[in-house]
């Protein structure tokens, strides 16, 4: 019976992931198009194409967005795996007392809605005088993702054996060490799959960018914003510049896709 069913549950498999495609191909395609042919209704989706588009995003100078983007995301993700990874070893290897209430902890951290605290975070920052500064973005993009790294990367060094760790040990292996040496190969599909994460998490972010940037420190979400008018939406444009934006993430997610389905597999197991 199964046998049987197996064509069936692959044909809605193909369905459901076409499904889930097609607004991403839809926004590829029109792109291509110019404004007066993406916003005709009933859609023209085989108008002429053109490159029109990505020619005007880089004539607005889309790269200083791009750059802040890459800056705030890569090194706050950098900045929560040297942080995170430490946390869960002790959490999971090396299990501290009443672990389980600093996961909780850690876990309570993402109960607050991050629009309660704009404010307080806001007047922090100003007075401090690091407004407009990528730096700040990098802060609050590692504090917020440092919760849910801890706890991802604790299912995936629970899966450690704990005999290799013992024979680095007994070798005179410090703790550096065996994180850098024992801990990061065997855990890497594990490492990849989190930081992935937080670096799309932080790409993504537009709440604290929008609110604490203003020219020098804005990210790609914030310049998506522009193409929202007073004198329309200009459809194709935006299109433009929302596929030019995801270009990273899907980049950094094929690059990394064995280790990925790897370590969100080993995390379901545990």
């Amino acid at each position: 019976m199964t046998a049987r069913l197996t064509p069936f549950w692959t044909f809605v498999a193909w369905l459901a992931t076409l499904a889930f495609f097609a607004p991403v191909a839809w926004m590829v395609l029109t792109s291509f198009h110019q404004e007066a042919d993406a916003a005709t209704n009933p859609p023209t989706p085989f108008a002429p194409l053109t490159f029109d588009q990505y020619k005007l995003l880089f004539s607005r100078d889309i790269t200083p967005f791009l750059l802040n983007s890459v800056m705030a995301s890569v090194i706050s993700t950098l900045l929560v795996l040297a942080l995170a990874v430490p946390a869960a070893y002790a959490l999971s290897i090396k299990p501290v007392e009443k672990w389980t209430d600093v996961m909780f902890f850690f876990l309570s951290t993402k109960f607050l809605p991050a629009i309660a605290a704009l404010l307080p975070v806001y007047l922090i920052v100003k007075d401090a005088g690091m407004l407009d500064n990528v730096w700040t973005l990098i802060v609050l993009y590692t504090a917020m993702n440092l919760p849910i790294a801890v706890w991802m990367m604790r299912s995936f060094l629970a899966e450690v054996p704990k005999e290799i760790l013992e024979a680095a040990e007994v070798d005179g292996a410090g703790l550096l060490t065996v994180l850098w040496r024992v801990v990061a190969p065997v855990a890497m599909p594990g490492l990849a799959a989190t930081s992935l994460i937080c670096f799309i998490f932080s790409w993504n972010e537009f709440m604290f960018a929008v609110n604490l940037t203003a020219t020098q420190a804005s990210t790609a979400p914030v310049f998506l914003v522009g193409f929202i008018t007073n004198e329309g939406l200009f459809l194709a444009r935006l299109c433009a510049a929302a596929t030019l934006v995801s270009l990273p993430v899907l980049i950094a997610g094929f690059a990394a896709q064995d280790k990925l389905v790897r370590g969100l597999s080993l995390g379901a197991v545990k």
